[in-house]
């Protein structure tokens, strides 16, 4: 039976989503799963998928989980390791099979990727890892990763100063700990007046 959102008497797409707390080392994690169906026959995709899987062109499945820095990550088949979106196909096997540098998922990024791992940036032709967005570093390159419209991003954490920044690596946020350096790092000079440093 489809769930909420996923019409169970009509052809079309839909999208589900579940959650799971799960052991790892050191605690739990919660794993949040995205199922996307395109439905051709009212009785659904025949249940050849497991539920939060997509599939990638190899046949295999991709899960999404939430990493300990509360990013979005990519679970290996041990179902316990999450790594970051960004440490998928960086050459680095993370996952205990390597599934995380797996050959065709890797071979036409971003196209060949599961979509929970890939952020578009303001121009249509660039991308970033999901993980990536609203982590206060202009990762685009014109801070749509980082500032309206195109990203909504929480207020600066407390390790930040918010100010119209004139660094390019960030946006509308600096570090503290370039306030009172006596280096401005903001257009308003705010780093260096009202900033009460790190």
């Amino acid at each position: 039976m489809p769930g909420p959102g996923c019409p169970g008497d009509r052809a079309g797409s839909c999208t589900q989503f579940s959650a799971q707390e799960v052991p790892v080392p050191g605690g739990w994690s919660w794993v949040l799963e995205a199922r996307h169906m395109n439905k051709i026959f009212p009785q659904g995709d025949g249940g050849d998928h497991a539920a939060g899987t997509e599939v990638l062109p190899g046949g295999e499945g991709a899960q999404a989980c939430v990493t300990p820095t509360n990013r979005t990550g990519f679970l290996c088949h041990d179902r316990r390791s999450c790594i970051p979106a960004s440490g998928v196909c960086d050459g680095v096997r993370s996952c205990t099979h390597g599934e995380d540098e797996d050959e065709a998922m890797c071979r036409d990024m971003p196209q060949s990727l599961p979509r929970f791992l890939v952020a578009r940036c303001g121009d249509p032709s660039s991308w970033i890892y999901s993980d990536q967005k609203c982590d206060g570093t202009n990762n685009c390159g014109d801070c749509s990763d980082e500032l309206s419209p195109v990203t909504v991003c929480p207020a600066c954490g407390p390790g930040w100063w918010r100010c119209p920044s004139t660094v390019f690596p960030y946006c509308g946020c600096i570090p503290r700990i370039l306030c009172r350096d006596r280096v401005q790092h903001c257009s308003d000079w705010s780093d260096e007046y009202s900033c009460p440093g790190p």
